[in-house]
């Protein structure tokens, strides 16, 4: 991505700012139960039903190295990879990172996501890229559907530390892809069938499945309240795991995105974008107690899909990692939310004026709905200057994907 210009000056009224005031404060009530401790409405209901992810019983090498060698596959994966010609042994060996077109499975009961101990240290972490997902101006004509004149820039504020006590669902999400190790942002959301146990987040589409150029992901792993204390990169070199990883690692066993997502989905252009969601559920690397206990809070989902004119404002969290952000720190933009149509065959986004970049992607956008904070989007694209943010308007599609989640996973 390009360099970020320099914000416009605003004239939104006292109305906004105080909307905006009200949502952070809202999010900043969210407070774990406990600290660290010291150690867009898509109509197609399919979705990417990941097949059980259970966890091995060995670990990494102790210098961080993606060799997992002395872990052991479960037998229901084992036979999962045999089935699509992989061999697990060499698939615990380092194998998952092939990434070839006939071994990269992509299909919605494809997902495999065994966990390997001890792969993401620290210092992997703290090496992993955002994802690109951008948008061209020329991808986003005026005159196709619904659009609104594009915002204004809003600087990205850091979210005060602890973050587990003013932004407590908030997290950041690892993956492996074929350009290497990778990372996005997520939410942790309320689990219906789960009350106060949820072990499902929120995020891209585009942060768990390569769309229409690939398959899923691997190593998918959701880090809550990252990096807790907001400490900067050279702080982080020496970082014990417990100050990267407070509440520890927890992998995605199962994960469902939208049909449209998989056929349609592209790293730039737009493609897919406005179906560019993703519901994962995880279960810790240690312990057995749920997300929503580790944290504290889960938020509730809106798919009312609101009308931009009834919104006063709406906020965006994440992790954004491209410059001039190194991913460590969270931020946040809070804006009147605006319209954006790519087609007119497609359903309309959300856009707000924000100047984070990748690794924001995936992270949830907040409104205050009856005094309570509720997940209405969250970041799929931007433009390569780093000046707007889109997200898709969770409908019917998005719906029946959590639901889905819910219903068949959730108690897992």
């Amino acid at each position: 991505m390009r360099s970020i210009r320099a914000p416009y000056a605003r004239s939104r009224g006292q109305r906004l700012a105080l909307a905006a005031t009200g949502l952070a404060a809202a999010l900043a009530l969210t407070a774990t139960a406990c600290g660290p401790s010291e150690d867009k409405a898509g109509d197609k209901a399919d979705s990417g039903t990941a097949q059980g992810a259970d966890k091995g019983s060995g670990t990494g090498s102790d210098n961080g190295s993606d060799n997992a060698s002395d872990a052991k596959l479960p037998g229901d994966l084992a036979d999962k990879l045999k089935k699509h010609g992989i061999d697990p042994d060499k698939w615990k060996n380092g194998g998952w990172k092939n990434f070839e077109k006939d071994e990269w499975l992509r299909e919605a009961k494809d997902f495999v996501n065994p966990v390997i101990e001890g792969l993401w240290k620290p210092e992997r972490m703290k090496d992993a890229k955002e994802p690109k997902k951008t948008i061209a101006a020329k991808d986003a004509p005026a005159d196709q559907g619904a659009t609104d004149p594009e915002p204004s820039p809003v600087q990205a504020k850091r979210e005060k530390t602890p973050y587990h006590k003013n932004a407590a669902p908030v997290g950041k999400i690892f993956f492996d892809a074929p350009a290497g190790s990778m990372v996005c942002s997520g939410t942790v959301v309320k689990d219906p069938r789960n009350p106060g146990k949820s072990n499902l987040v929120w995020t891209a589409g585009h942060c768990v499945h390569a769309g229409a150029e690939g398959g899923w992901y691997r190593n998918i792993t959701f880090v809550p309240s990252y990096n807790d204390l907001g400490k900067s990169g050279a702080e982080l070199s020496n970082a014990a795991p417990q100050e990267v990883a407070p509440y520890g690692q927890y992998w995605a066993d199962w994960v469902s995105t939208s049909a449209e997502w998989i056929d349609q989905g592209a790293s730039s252009g737009g493609a897919g974008a406005p179906y560019d969601y993703a519901v994962m559920h995880v279960k810790p690397q240690q312990g057995s107690k749920s997300l929503e206990e580790t944290v504290g809070k889960a938020l509730d989902v809106d798919f009312t899909t609101p009308a931009t004119q009834s919104v006063s404002s709406m906020g965006a969290w994440g992790y954004p990692a491209a410059p001039p952000y190194d991913g460590e720190i969270m931020h946040k933009c809070i804006d009147k939310p605006g319209r954006l149509s790519l087609t007119s065959a497609q359903p309309t986004m959300y856009r707000i004026g924000c100047t984070m970049t990748g690794g924001s992607s995936g992270g949830g956008w907040f409104r205050m709905v009856g005094g309570k904070t509720q997940l209405v989007s969250n970041t799929s694209i931007g433009p390569a200057e780093n000046t707007w943010l889109a997200g898709p308007q969770l409908g019917e599609g998005a719906e029946q994907v959590y639901d889905m989640m819910s219903k068949k996973y959730g108690s897992q």
